[in-house]
């Protein structure tokens, strides 16, 4: 069994074993009842934060999320109709990933790279970054911009990342990059006219065996990319001086 509380924890303290600075914030969205989190993590002190990257990392928690962590695989039955043995929702591995999204800043304060870098600097800033990434499947980099003196500078570069972690697919993270056969127990019972019936049992993923390495390597992954991109900006500007 997981809960909201649970997954936002293991987060929380897979982030602060590892030096990251955390300040989470969870709330409900009256609208769509969903349970949403959002966390700003960095590294160093926090009256320092904006001259540095820092990564805010958000997902939402739904009522399928709830219905499962609650009933386990017969909650997906359950969310359609009365729940039977044979229903292939007990046994399906075709649910929603939880969805974590990753957005990284960095300030540049007047060290911005010249305008004529910048589609390379994002290039090779996407490469660093998916390098430095186990968990993503998606990378994607871009720049803010101010107007001043009637003219657009760079005022913020940004990145956009998205890790989805599979909780509830039977293979666990298995199941994240490729698909594999579901091998699932069964049991013989003996029915009514003394004929033996094979009963399937559902799958257990068993989430919170696993989840919290899973959490350690995404943290790991943000501390590496916070380095990456503070890296990739300023080897870029001294290179001009």
């Amino acid at each position: 069994m997981l809960t909201f509380e649970d997954l936002t924890g293991l987060f929380i303290k897979a982030a602060r074993d590892l030096g990251l600075v955390a300040h989470p914030e969870s709330w409900l969205n009256t609208r769509s009842l969903e349970r949403e989190f959002t966390c700003i993590c960095h590294t160093g002190a926090c009256d320092e934060v904006e001259q540095q990257s820092s990564c805010v990392v958000s997902f939402s928690w739904g009522v399928l999320d709830t219905a499962l962590s609650t009933d386990g695989p017969a909650g997906v039955c359950e969310f359609f109709h009365e729940v039977e043995q044979d229903c292939d929702h007990l046994h399906t591995s075709s649910i929603p990933p939880l969805v974590l999204d990753l957005s990284y800043s960095l300030a540049l304060h007047g060290v911005a790279p010249a305008e004529e870098t910048l589609p390379s600097l994002s290039q090779m800033l996407k490469l660093q970054a998916s390098e430095q990434s186990r968990r993503t499947t998606e990378t994607l980099p871009g720049v803010s911009m101010i107007l001043r003196d009637n003219r657009l500078y760079p005022e913020v570069l940004t990145l956009q990342q998205r890790v989805e972690i599979p909780i509830w697919h039977p293979l666990g993270m298995r199941g994240l990059h490729e698909e594999q056969p579901v091998s699932s127990e069964s049991i013989l019972l003996q029915v009514e006219n003394g004929e033996m019936e094979q009963l399937v049992l559902p799958d257990d993923p068993q989430p919170e065996k696993w989840l919290p390495n899973v959490l350690t390597e995404v943290c790991q992954d943000i501390i590496h990319v916070l380095a990456a991109l503070e890296t990739a900006v300023f080897s870029n500007t001294s290179d001009r001086s």
